[in-house]
């Protein structure tokens, strides 16, 4: 009986499934951002305040770099506001600053610069801004071992009362700042954190002693608690997502988000988002096992304990590169990079916890480079912002932002 309902809800499932040749050009507006010159790197977030950030990077002279931010204010970007620079950062296409924005409007960044003169050698480095305030700290790094090893792919999440719950990658046990040595000795750990707005940390974890170097990880705040999600690595290299949840003040065991099997001896510079409505979970990945591309979409109801099977959004010939953001509790948008008539293409699709699927989307034609970065959505009200890095002959690079309307 079971197989059939298994069957059935799998027939049902690619009914609703739009085919390649059914994505649809749309009309987007275009939105005018505050951006300077060599700008890429975006990052879009709705703080727990109800309003919408948009950072970036900015590449100047001699090697200086400057992380900014902008705030959405009635229905216009603010002028931009520089959060940090320098002239010693590790500037990566993957691993790119974020902010997080508190009911209250406490601010967190986070960035990268170097620890060390190995070519992966660098920290995470934390700056705040507190509420009402226009100065931005000193910056601060979260981890304590102080050796020259990789350290990044951060995820801060609001916790209340001017505190942060902080993840990140930690290579204290591999070895050394280059790839030589990366890896050659432990493995990547990833940890976490509680960081208020005076610096202090506390409660401080090993989430997973062995987990994928290079993936991005991600996280949500759910009724029951913050969740982290990252690529996992075992002993025989399957590197499929798994999934922690802080319940009770406690974190659970690590458990896999949903087992694709996919090994590969190397990191695929392809991490997971997830978002949250409530208790209701979206996480959206991208697989390459058996050789054979792929990006799903799975839907969890509580709060992360349990996952629903995935939905598939693409098995032609996606690249990744996933964004994902949800509408309701029963509906999300996701955005991802895929090879189309010779080009590459952002995509974006909804997708219901049902199964349902919207055409797909095409946003714009970019590059498979590593320089066009991760194109990022969010909504906000009732609509979604999508921005992306494209170049300018070749060299200088923008960055480019539409908005379109959430469908029904």
């Amino acid at each position: 009986m079971r197989s059939i309902i298994l069957l059935s809800l799998a027939f049902l499932l690619a009914c609703s499934r739009p085919t390649k040749e059914e994505s649809k050009n749309v009309d987007l507006e275009k939105i005018t951002i505050p951006i300077g010159d060599n700008a890429s790197l975006p990052y879009l977030i709705t703080g727990e305040d109800e309003s919408l950030y948009f950072s970036w990077v900015e590449k100047k002279d001699s090697g200086w770099v400057e992380l900014k931010y902008s705030k959405m204010v009635d229905n216009v970007w603010s002028a931009p506001a520089v959060i940090a620079r320098g002239n010693d950062w590790f500037v990566n296409w993957a691993d790119y600053p974020m902010v997080a924005v508190d009911s209250d409007g406490n601010m967190l960044a986070h960035y990268l610069a170097k620890s060390a003169s190995g070519t992966y050698a660098y920290d995470v480095n934390i700056v705040m801004k507190k509420a009402g305030e226009s100065v931005w700290s000193d910056a601060m790094i979260p981890h304590d071992d102080n050796t020259p090893t990789e350290h990044g792919f951060a995820t801060m999440l609001p916790q209340g009362n001017g505190s942060f719950q902080i993840s990140w990658l930690d290579g204290r046990n591999t070895g050394g700042g280059d790839h030589e040595s990366h890896g050659g000795g432990g493995a990547m750990t990833i940890r976490t954190a509680v960081l208020d707005m005076d610096g202090n940390l506390t409660e401080e974890n090993v989430l997973d002693q062995r987990v994928c170097d290079c993936c991005q990880t991600t996280g949500a705040n759910t009724t029951n608690g913050p969740v982290v999600l990252y690529r996992d690595r075992s002993e025989m290299e399957i590197r499929d997502l798994s999934i922690v949840r802080k319940i009770n003040q406690a974190w659970t065991k690590s458990v896999p988000v949903y087992q694709d099997n996919w090994n590969i001896a190397g990191c695929p510079v392809n991490g997971p988002r997830v978002d949250a409505a409530g208790n209701t979970l979206a996480v959206a990945w991208y697989s390459a096992a058996n050789n054979q591309p792929e990006v799903k979409v799975a839907f969890s109801s509580n709060g992360g304990e349990t996952f629903d099977q995935p939905i598939m959004i693409d098995q032609t010939s996606p690249l990744g590169r996933v964004d994902l953001a949800m509408i309701n509790e029963q509906k999300a948008i996701v955005s991802w990079l895929t090879s189309e008539n010779g080009k590459t293409v952002i995509k974006t699709q909804f997708v219901e916890a049902n199964g349902a699927l919207s055409e797909p989307m095409n946003i714009a034609e970019t590059s498979e480079s590593r320089g066009s970065g991760f194109p990022q959505l969010e909504k906000f009200g009732d609509e979604v912002y999508v921005a992306w890095t494209v170049f300018e002959d070749g060299e200088e690079s923008e960055i480019k932002m539409i908005k379109l309307p959430i469908t029904n």
